[in-house]
């Protein structure tokens, strides 16, 4: 079975909803941390193991906005 991507969930999740701005924010925030893990795990399973980087630290610096 191949594994859904953070927008597939997203769009499924959002066409099932009203459009209520807080269930649609709680979906989004659900997705984000889909979307995260994901970034992770490729992280984890294709950069070498001698980076410098994390798999956490690579998605910081990468995609995280403060």
């Amino acid at each position: 079975m191949e594994k859904e991507t953070a927008v597939e969930w997203l769009f499924k999740q959002l066409w099932e909803e009203p459009k209520d701005k807080l269930t649609w924010n709680t979906i989004l925030m659900k997705a984000k941390a889909i979307e995260k893990e994901q970034i992770i795990q490729f992280a984890n399973d294709y950069l070498d193991d001698d980076a410098d980087l994390s798999a956490e630290q690579y998605y910081n610096e990468t995609f995280k906005k403060d």
